[in-house]
């Protein structure tokens, strides 16, 4: 349970919308349960709104609850936010830490040279960087653990407030051969894939399906969470893959792998910073992109 600062209300909503139950809120958070009832009665009453419904399990939140669900946890992540901050002011207290997330391209590919820049202008700023795909950042945020994540997949635009961080080229690689003319043309080949989850599976995915094509019509498919190692196979000559472009551009210029993006098949896509919606701290954000991306913009 976190410290007691926002209306006690809405630490009794918030428990109750993530247990599913005002009975294990009430655990969680050393209460009674008509204490929980009463705190969800006098929310409803105020916002002139039935909150929460019965299912088989327990309860769960209606449209109205999920409104407020959002904004109570932008606003208690806020609070914690908040208190770090004033804490630092404190004798020998630092400030709290940079906490962000990046999906795998970009924390590879991208992150290490944008951070080594960033600490040239900030040489004392901690930073604290998670690494997962989209969903797994999307529940970082959600949960208070970073503050704001540069992801490459698609999420929930009425949950995240978000901005363009930079234009991408999502190309496919081979170890040689020409550009076909076609993606059908590569159906032979087998397909070399990061995980299901990985914006980088979805956006290709979603990609192939325009043409009616699915991962399953190509000789064989082959997953793996490493970019690394899907390069390597790649270069071995075991199959294709397809990727952005930064991750793959020193094995082009060694020729180790050439690009063989389909004729027909030019896709680029976005790298997006996104944090929750409705943050107090969505100036700050906003600023701290608009470095990032003239900082990334010099380094390309």
């Amino acid at each position: 349970m976190r410290d007691e600062m926002l209306d006690y209300r809405i630490h009794s909503f918030l428990a109750v919308c993530h247990t599913g139950s005002y009975t294990h809120a009430a655990e969680i958070l050393h209460v009674s349960q008509p204490a929980v009832s009463q705190h969800i009665h006098q929310l409803e009453k105020y916002y002139g709104q039935t909150l929460f419904i019965k299912n088989g399990r327990g309860v769960e939140a209606t449209p109205a609850g999920l409104i407020l669900q959002q904004a109570f946890e932008t606003m208690e992540n806020d609070e914690e936010r908040l208190k770090a901050e004033i804490r630092s002011l404190l004798p020998g207290k630092t400030l709290p830490p940079l906490c962000f997330g990046c999906t795998r391209t970009i924390a590879d590919y991208v992150a290490p040279q944008l951070l080594a820049l960033h600490l040239q202008h900030y040489p004392n700023e901690q930073i604290r960087m998670h690494t997962g795909n989209t969903h797994e950042l999307v529940d970082l945020i959600d949960r208070g653990i970073i503050d704001f994540a540069l992801i490459e997949g698609p999420f929930d635009s009425s949950k995240f407030d978000s901005a363009t961080f930079s234009h991408e080229a999502f190309i496919g690689i081979g170890q040689a051969g020409k550009a076909p003319q076609t993606i059908t043309d590569l159906l032979d080949k087998h397909l070399i894939l990061r995980e299901a989850g990985s914006g980088t599976r979805e956006l290709f995915e979603r990609h192939l399906a325009a043409y009616d094509v699915h991962v399953s019509d190509f000789a064989g498919v082959i997953e793996l969470s490493s970019i690394p190692a899907i390069k390597a196979c790649v270069a071995a000559g075991t199959g294709i893959s397809f990727m952005y472009r930064v991750a793959v551009e020193k094995e082009l210029s060694l020729g180790t792998l050439v690009d063989i993006t389909p004729q027909n098949f030019a896709i680029e896509h976005n790298f997006s910073l996104i944090w929750q919606r409705g943050s107090r701290y969505n100036k700050r954000y906003l600023a701290l992109l608009t470095s990032w991306r003239e900082l990334y913009n010099n380094m390309r």
